[in-house]
C-alpha cells in the first residue's frame, strides 16, 4: 500500500489520514512545533511522526491546513523537494483562492513538482460513512487516483490548475457564508430585544434556515478563527470591483469577533446559544 504525507493534523487532516490508514496506507506526518493536542490526535489517528526531509518518501503529500498557512506549508515542501532528485507531488487542500494558489504553485518553480488544486466539500471523514468529497484539478497524469484506492471520494476537474480552489471559494461563500450572516443577524436581534420573535418566526415560516442554523452556528465556533482568513481568500477571489467582496471582508470581522469571544468571555456565544436552543411548545 502507498506512503502519504499530511502536513496538518487538525481535525480534517487526522480524519484523512485515519481512513487512508484504515485502508492500509502509511500516512507520515510533521509535527514540530505543534500543540500536544495536535500530537495527541495525530497518534491516535495512526499517523506517523517524521522529521522535515523523510516528508520525500511519502508517494503524494497533501496539505491540509488553515488558508493562511498555506504558502509556508508550501514552501516548506518546495524546499524539502529541491534536495530530492524525484519529489512526490504536491496537493494542496486548503480554502484558498486561485490566485493564492498560482502563488502557491509559483513556489515549486525548478523543483520539479507536480502541484495539483484540490479542496474538500463536506465534513471530515466518519468511520462507515462516505465522503467528503475531495475536488482536485490539474491533475492530468491521474496522481489521485492513489486517494481513491485507499477510500477517499475524488472527484477530477477538466480545468486548469484554480479551479478546484475557485470551486471551494463558492461553496463556502454560499455555506460559511450564510452561517456567518445568521449569527451576526441573531445578535443583533439579541442586542435589540427582537430575538424571541425572531426565533418564532424563523421557525414558522423559514423552518428549514432555523434547523440548519441551530446545528452551523455551533459547530462553527472552535472553527471561527480559522473561517477568518477564508473569508478573506473569499473577498480577494471576488475581486475589487465586485461590490460581493465588501461582504465577505465583513463576515471575516464577523468571525474574528466570535473566534475572540470563544477564547475570552463566551458572551456572544451564551447570547446565540440562547437563541438558538429549543422552546418548550405550550400543552
Amino acid at each position: 500500500m502507498p506512503n502519504f504525507a499530511i502536513i496538518g493534523a487538525g481535525a480534517m487532516g487526522s480524519a484523512v489520514a485515519k481512513r487512508l490508514v484504515d485502508h492500509g496506507a502509511t500516512v507520515l506526518t510533521y509535527l514540530e512545533g505543534r500543540s500536544e493536542k495536535t500530537i495527541a490526535r495525530a497518534a491516535a489517528t495512526g499517523m506517523v511522526p517524521v522529521g522535515s526531509e523523510d516528508l520525500a518518501k511519502a508517494e503524494l503529500i497533501l496539505s491540509i491546513v488553515p488558508p493562511a498557512e498555506a504558502i509556508s506549508v508550501a514552501g516548506l515542501v518546495a524546499e524539502i523537494s529541491s534536495r530530492v532528485r524525484s519529489p512526490p507531488p504536491f496537493i494542496d487542500l486548503n480554502a484558498i483562492s486561485p490566485k493564492t494558489m498560482q502563488a502557491l504553485a509559483a513556489r515549486f518553480e525548478g523543483c520539479g513538482v507536480d502541484v495539483l488544486d484540490g479542496a474538500i466539500i463536506g465534513g471530515p471523514p466518519v468511520p462507515g460513512r462516505p465522503g467528503p468529497t475531495i475536488y482536485i484539478s490539474g491533475d492530468t497524469a491521474g496522481r489521485s487516483r492513489l486517494l481513491v484506492d485507499c477510500g477517499l471520494t475524488v472527484r477530477r476537474l477538466d480545468g486548469p490548475l484554480g479551479a478546484a480552489s475557485a470551486l471551494k471559494m463558492c461553496y463556502a461563500g454560499i455555506n460559511k457564508g450564510f452561517t456567518g450572516l445568521g449569527a451576526a443577524m441573531l445578535l443583533a436581534a439579541s442586542r435589540s430585544g427582537a430575538a424571541e420573535s425572531l426565533k418564532a418566526e424563523l421557525t414558522d415560516s423559514l423552518p428549514d434556515f432555523e434547523r440548519k442554523l441551530s446545528k452551523s452556528i455551533p459547530d462553527m465556533y472552535p472553527k471561527a478563527y480559522r473561517w477568518i482568513a477564508e473569508m478573506q481568500e473569499i473577498a480577494d477571489f471576488l475581486g475589487e470591483d465586485d461590490p460581493a467582496a465588501t461582504i465577505f471582508r465583513g463576515m471575516a470581522g464577523v468571525f474574528s469577533k466570535l473566534a475572540e469571544d470563544v477564547e475570552g468571555s463566551h458572551a456572544l456565544v451564551r447570547q446565540l446559544d440562547d437563541i438558538l436552543a429549543p422552546r418548550e411548545t405550550g400543552a
